[in-house]
């Protein structure tokens, strides 16, 4: 039988097949050398030297690596420490504030706050479950670390067993930046859903001095008055500031 006659209406069949993969991507950019050659040092600087041996804007500088692999980050990192004026201050700035810097994302933000939060788990491991009063100045750099550079008000409270160990660290209320509320019946009835003997009051003061103001010294009368009432210690308040704080007892004011 004759073939039939091609259709003008048909399509072509093509001359080769095509391939459904996608085209490969092209390779990533290399690192410059002169980069990749300072981060080495800086690394090599810190292994062999520690942080001691690094000015705060290199050690900023290597944390930020993390955050964008392929771009030097000296001119960042200096930026950084221009605006908030030190490696610590960096670290523990708002979110808000840090986003406003040209050039910081989320991502940054994430590494800054992943240090943050490092060193305050590393403060805490220092006096959680170990005897408060005979390691006083953990204590104290621990409520530094976690509280000193907040932007607004924050109390917690330590609550300790009968060996004055420290058995919870809980944030209680968290405020504006000049007053936080604190209620007296709420610290006493916590206290004894932890079964605790004792409690050390601790609050912040954004501005940076540790003063306290005389609503602080009235709600510290107060707790502790409940607290007496149920047989709890209130060992000490401490009031937060940006590189001091305040004790109500070493004060006589507890």
């Amino acid at each position: 039988m004759p073939s039939q006659p091609h259709s003008l209406n048909e399509p072509p069949l093509p001359l080769f097949a095509t391939s459904r993969e996608p085209a490969p991507s092209a390779p990533p950019a290399k690192l410059p050398s002169y980069i990749a050659d300072h981060r080495a040092r800086l690394r090599d600087r810190f292994l062999d030297g520690g942080a001691d041996a690094m000015p705060d804007y290199e050690l900023l500088e290597m944390v930020l690596f993390r955050a964008n692999a392929r771009t030097d980050m000296k001119p960042l990192a200096r930026a950084l420490l221009d605006r908030f004026g030190s490696f610590d201050a960096t670290i523990t700035a708002p979110e808000a504030e840090l986003l406003k810097i040209p050039r910081i994302g989320r991502a940054i933000v994430a590494e800054l706050k992943l240090i943050e939060a490092a060193a305050q788990r590393l403060m805490r491991a220092r006096v959680l479950n170990r005897p408060v009063l005979s390691s006083w100045q953990a204590l104290l750099d621990y409520c530094q670390t976690a509280m000193a550079h907040r932007d607004t008000e924050q109390f917690r409270i330590l609550f300790l067993d009968r060996k004055n160990t420290l058995i919870a660290d809980e944030p209680q209320a968290r405020g504006t930046v000049d007053h936080v509320p604190v209620y007296p019946r709420e610290v006493v009835k916590r206290a004894l859903e932890l079964n605790a003997s004792a409690l050390i009051l601790v609050h912040n003061h954004p501005s940076g001095d540790p003063t306290p103001s005389q609503p602080d010294i009235d709600m510290t009368a107060q707790v502790a008055q409940a607290a007496a009432a149920l047989g709890l210690t209130i060992h000490d308040h401490l009031v937060i500031g940006k590189s001091c704080e305040f004790s109500f007892r070493a004060n006589g004011l507890l």
